[in-house]
This record gives structure tokens, sequence and C-alpha cells, in this order.
């Protein structure tokens, strides 16, 4: 079996305890079909980058899973099948992450900050 990751954005007008079922659902079809969900996030009601259907906010799910192909082939056509999800994505992954997801940060934190660090250079050196 190999692990993948499924993130899905759910419609906002939606209540969590809604969304929560949603996920129940998928979660029952990957492990009804021998996988197991290792990780699962519920990442709340957070800003689209650009309007999806006239919506500007949705809810996020991640889920992190370790499942046979057809598992995951089979929990797709239901995804395309439900109205109330907005975009999905499933991606074959290598290994799962440790702790939270990015997903999960605080809004306010700057990532450019961790990529590069400020390096002051004196003269004579080049």
């Amino acid at each position: 079996m190999s692990l993948y990751e499924t993130l899905f954005v759910v419609r906002p007008d939606l209540t969590p305890a809604k969304v929560a079922e949603i996920t129940k659902k998928y979660t029952s079809v990957i492990t009804d079909k021998g996988g197991k969900v290792l990780k699962q996030e519920d990442c709340g009601l957070r800003d689209l980058a650009y309007k999806i259907q006239k919506n500007h906010k949705a809810y996020y799910v991640l889920l992190n899973m370790e499942a046979p192909g057809e598992a995951v082939i089979e929990m797709e056509r239901l995804m395309r099948l439900d109205e109330n999800l907005l975009r999905y994505l499933t991606t074959k992954i290598k290994a799962v992450e440790e702790g939270p997801s990015v997903l999960l940060e605080p809004k306010n934190r700057s990532h450019k900050d961790d990529k590069f660090e400020t390096v002051e250079i004196t003269e004579g050196e080049e």
C-alpha cells in the first residue's frame, strides 16, 4: 500500500458538524477498502486565494492515509459526485509529516523569513 495525501475544500455555508460528517464519509471509504487514515486535520474556514463558484471562503480538510490504489480511486469518484466539495487534490507522498501541517500555522507568520538569513558584508568581503 502507498501513502497518499488528500486535501479537499468544502462549501462555506455548511456547518462544522456537516463538514465532519463529510470527512467521516471519505475516511470510511478508505478503511472499508483496506486502508487506514494516518492523520486527519480539519483546518477550518479559511480564505480562498481566488473565488471558486462565487465563494471567497471554504473549509479545508487534510487527510494522510495509507491505502491501496482502488480505495483512492473510489474516494475520488465519490468526491467528483459530491456537490458540497469545491475542489479536491490527492497526491502520492513518500512519508507523512510529523506534527501539524503548514495549513495550521498562524496566518501572520511570514515564510519568507525562514528561507533566507541576513548576512552583513563588510568592506573587503565579497
